[in-house]
């Protein structure tokens, strides 16, 4: 049997791609701020001497690195408006999983960064009498940002594919509204081929910019 390709149902229905596709990437863009703020607090954290704060935050980290995301996206859609009283819709519970999830990453991101500058750059601001905080802000940080940059993009790329979750829980991404442009046309191939094309083309172009940010970044370095 040979199959017919027929993409006439994807381009007669391309609004709806669209909007999916635009779904997607609001998700990703608020998830990856959140994500990246909540991710530093978490970090210094478990930099911290104090346990109250470390262990804290070492155990957030460990909770979101061995647990799957979907339950992420279940738990805060379905069982956190039983716990407080509140009402989410899908929209918001998926920022919820997406960035906390990702807190947990980029705080081992922004962690290996600090740690794997060397001690003596410590010791340097120390000896010319500058403070823990102005270390941190002016010598380490500048330093460990640059060597950050490959694992950040890694995990902002993860995520944004992990936003095809939010399906789940009927939200508006690109997976979803495929799903609903399938259910009327019924060409699962043509359909689900260009989902995989969207999402191919965006992370490529994504990651095509990022290595020209590399190589420039690395030139003036």
């Amino acid at each position: 049997m040979i199959y017919h390709w027929d993409f006439g149902a994807v381009w007669n229905h391309r609004e709806m791609f669209l909007i999916g596709l635009f779904g997607t990437f609001r998700l990703a863009v608020v998830s990856i701020t959140l994500g990246v703020l909540l991710g530093f607090v978490v970090a210094l954290a478990r930099l911290s001497r104090h346990r109250l704060l470390s262990v804290p935050g070492k155990w957030f980290v460990e909770f979101y690195r061995n647990t799957p995301p979907i339950v992420h996206f279940f738990w805060f859609f379905y069982a956190l408006p039983m716990v407080a009283q509140i009402s989410l819709d899908p929209y918001w519970a998926a920022i919820l999983a997406l960035s906390t999830q990702s807190a947990a990453f980029y705080a081992e991101v922004f962690r290996g960064g600090i740690v794997s500058v060397e001690r003596g750059q410590w010791e340097g601001g120390k000896a010319i009498g500058m403070r823990h905080r102005q270390i941190m802000i002016r010598v380490i940080l500048p330093q460990a940002l640059r060597r950050m940059v490959a694992p950040f993009v890694e995990r902002s790329f993860e995520l944004l594919k992990t936003t095809s979750l939010a399906s789940t829980l009927a939200y508006a991404d690109l997976l979803y509204q495929a799903m609903q442009v399938n259910s009327m046309t019924f060409r699962p191939l043509e359909v689900y081929s260009t989902v995989a094309l969207l999402y191919f083309v965006s992370l490529f172009l994504m990651s095509s910019i990022v290595r020209i940010g590399e190589h420039r970044l690395a030139q003036h370095a």
